[in-house]
């Protein structure tokens, strides 16, 4: 595999990033994987966090060097984080529990699978054009879907931030399965979460990405996505990939000549604010980064024992 790749998150005017995202590889497949944790419920970044580490964990363990079924493993593993985000609301003792929106991609001889749940989206663009964008589970795309609202009113409608399914909600996700879809020399795909599509347009998006380069596309939508939300608006993370190396870059990963045992992973840097506002009771009593890794350590080793019995 050839491969550009590039991450990143910004916080925005949001005094905390829920978001968590990451990508990790082996010699003959790669995973993207973002989470957006809800902020409409507590604890929302350990829902997100949870949601990317054990994806992104569960892929190291089983892609050596290849997946026997990546459809299979994304619903999988996206129901498991589902399953788990109960059992830390549990464990903790929370009020209600934590949720995220995800989506998550793997490519494997040169196809790209996808599945999410939720508003955070997947594109896929090919000489400039879209070819396919993951649909929102969301209250106005479905409104809009049985012709009750029209396209434009969709962008302020009062519902627009409502979704129908998530990880760690009261009913089980709709994990929603794309079509198998191969990739040519040049693709690129943009996995992005709601802050950032929220904020530019498809059109936008599309124009943006015709750049030479990944990275300073990637850059460039965070920044017009900041400019545009302001103090109204979210956190905003986006994953850039180019397939292949037909610009011939110089940070292009190439996989051909790694071990047939090797994987690794790279998460986003998670971003922290200097806001030292404590009447946010949401944020008063968050877990901290360690106390995350350290319950999903906890919840893996349990599930794991669950299954042997």
């Amino acid at each position: 595999m050839k491969f550009t790749i590039f991450q990143n998150s910004r916080q925005g005017p949001r005094p905390y990033n829920q978001d968590r995202l990451a990508y990790s590889y082996s010699k003959d497949a790669l995973l993207l994987v973002i989470a957006d944790g809800m902020g409409g419920h507590r604890h929302g970044e350990v829902a997100a966090q949870l949601a990317v580490t054990a994806i992104t964990d569960a892929f190291q363990r089983l892609a050596a060097p290849s997946l026997s079924s990546p459809a299979k493993f994304l619903i999988e593993q996206i129901q498991l984080v589902h399953d788990m985000i109960g059992q830390v609301a549990q464990d903790q003792e929370m009020l209600e529990a934590p949720r995220t929106t995800i989506v998550a991609a793997i490519v494997q001889r040169g196809m790209l699978y996808c599945a999410h749940a939720g508003d955070s989206r997947l594109y896929h663009f090919r000489d400039g054009h879209l070819l396919y964008r993951t649909e929102d589970h969301s209250i106005v795309q479905s409104m809009f879907n049985k012709g009750m609202i029209t396209k434009a009113e969709m962008t302020n409608h009062p519902y627009r931030n409502k979704i129908y399914s998530c990880l760690g909600g009261d009913v089980p996700p709709k994990i929603e399965l794309a079509e198998r879809q191969e990739l040519l020399e040049g693709d690129t795909i943009l996995l992005c979460t709601d802050g950032l599509w929220g904020a530019v347009g498809d059109d936008q998006i599309k124009h943006v990405l015709r750049g030479s380069s990944i990275e300073e596309n990637v850059t460039k939508l965070l920044d017009l996505a900041e400019a545009a939300s302001e103090d109204k608006g979210d956190n905003m993370s986006a994953i850039g990939l180019q397939w292949g190396d037909r610009l011939h870059s110089d940070v292009a990963v190439s996989t051909m000549t790694l071990p047939k045992g090797f994987s690794t992973t790279i998460m986003n840097p998670m971003t922290h604010s200097d806001y030292d506002g404590l009447t946010d009771t949401d944020q008063q009593d968050d877990l901290s980064d360690e106390e995350i890794e350290r319950t999903i350590a906890e919840i893996q080793i349990a599930l794991q024992k669950t299954k042997r019995t």
